[in-house]
């Protein structure tokens, strides 16, 4: 599936960066190694249980061969990973390999391991370089881009942070070929939240293809992660630090953080959180007056054809999920900020959503109004 190396670019000014997509990773290690100088230097490697058993190897010995000096640090997979106690576990490895300010650090795996990674990067010694080498669709498709990196806090998600945008993004669609089929079809939510925020073109284009897109056919995947490269890339090139365009990438996130939360992260994918949380969104714009029915089972449609959920578990308390939509880092004075959809291909962001209303979107959804 690797295929030709295509890029594209992050504009940030001095801190931009290449998404290289395509190829296998040992040619993309080989390609960015050059230009970012890597050679003679400390690289740890951050991964997961999984990840490593699957790509480890591959990466440590590509890095080698450019000249670096690869170190790797496991974690158990999953999201309970990402904590400040593992974040404090990484500043200690770092030392105890001899790590200093022009050391670097990979992220080598899904979403959870680029935050946790990346804000080590973020704040060891008060910053150092890093690369995202993301091997899941969802990370491939959004997580690895943007520069947001942070951990979890018991009351809720990514409450913990920092901005620190990565000196590149390599990505080999060949490792979708691995990957679990639930975690590639939560993969799938981010995507379709990118269409249904910016490219009318792409929803249409995943409607038509959806049998082979879950097939995991090359040309169809290919372009997907494509796709949506560009659409983040454009959107963080225009708004890196989410003053204003950038909340637009949160639509579904604020009901699916909340759901997440709730599940005390032994629910719901991420991916899968977030779908629901497209369709709670979708409800509410309705509601609002904002957005069709039919286009809100447009959408709907289009997830669960997908395999995704549409349905909060009934057995997660309604009234729990709506308390800490107001823990979201977009909530003002504990009152939630909704992205909602007017249209496929466009949202609307900072919309403020009556309590009274998002209790019974939450409950449709439940299954119990």
């Amino acid at each position: 599936m690797g295929g030709r190396m295509e890029v594209v670019k992050v504009q940030l000014g001095a801190r931009s960066y290449e998404i290289r997509i395509g190829g296998d990773l040992e040619s993309l290690i080989a390609s960015a190694a050059g230009p970012l100088r890597l050679g003679g230097h400390v690289v740890i490697v951050v991964t997961d249980t999984e990840t490593h058993k699957r790509f480890g190897p591959r990466v440590i010995a590509a890095l080698s061969e450019v000249g670096a000096v690869p170190v790797e640090i496991t974690f158990r997979s999953g999201e309970r990973t990402k904590n400040l106690a593992n974040v404090e576990w990484i500043y200690h490895f770092m030392l105890q390999a001899g790590c200093d300010r022009g050391s670097w650090v990979v992220a080598l795996g899904g979403g959870v391991i680029g935050d946790l990674a990346g804000f080590a990067a973020a704040t060891f010694m008060r910053g150092v370089d890093f690369i995202q080498i993301p091997t899941t669709l969802l990370s491939q498709v959004d997580a690895s881009v943007g520069g947001k990196t942070g951990v979890d806090l018991i009351e809720g998600k990514n409450l913990v942070g920092a901005f620190h945008q990565p000196r590149g993004v390599l990505i080999d669609p060949c490792t979708l070929m691995t990957l679990p089929m639930r975690q590639c079809r939560a993969g799938l939510a981010e995507v379709v939240k990118h269409a249904v925020i910016a490219d009318a073109g792409l929803f249409e284009y995943i409607e038509r293809h959806a049998a082979d897109i879950l097939s995991r056919q090359t040309d169809p995947m290919a372009f997907l992660i494509r796709r949506s490269c560009e659409i983040k890339a454009d959107i963080v090139s225009r708004d890196e630090r989410e003053s204003g365009l950038r909340g637009v990438l949160n639509y579904g996130h604020t009901v699916g953080h909340a759901i997440e939360a709730c599940a005390g992260y032994r629910g719901p994918l991420h991916g899968e959180a977030v779908a629901i949380g497209m369709v709670v969104a979708a409800d509410i714009a309705v509601r609002m007056g904002m957005l069709s029915m039919e286009t809100a089972k447009r959408q709907r449609d289009l997830l669960e054809r997908l395999g995704l959920p549409t349905r909060i578990d009934p057995d997660l308390p309604g009234d729990r999920i709506v308390e800490l939509t107001g823990l979201d880092k977009k909530s003002k004075r504990r009152t939630p900020r909704f992205v909602l959809p007017t249209h496929i291909g466009y949202v609307k962001r900072g919309i403020e959503v009556p309590p009274e209303l998002l209790a019974a979107a939450v409950a449709a959804a439940r299954g119990v109004a």
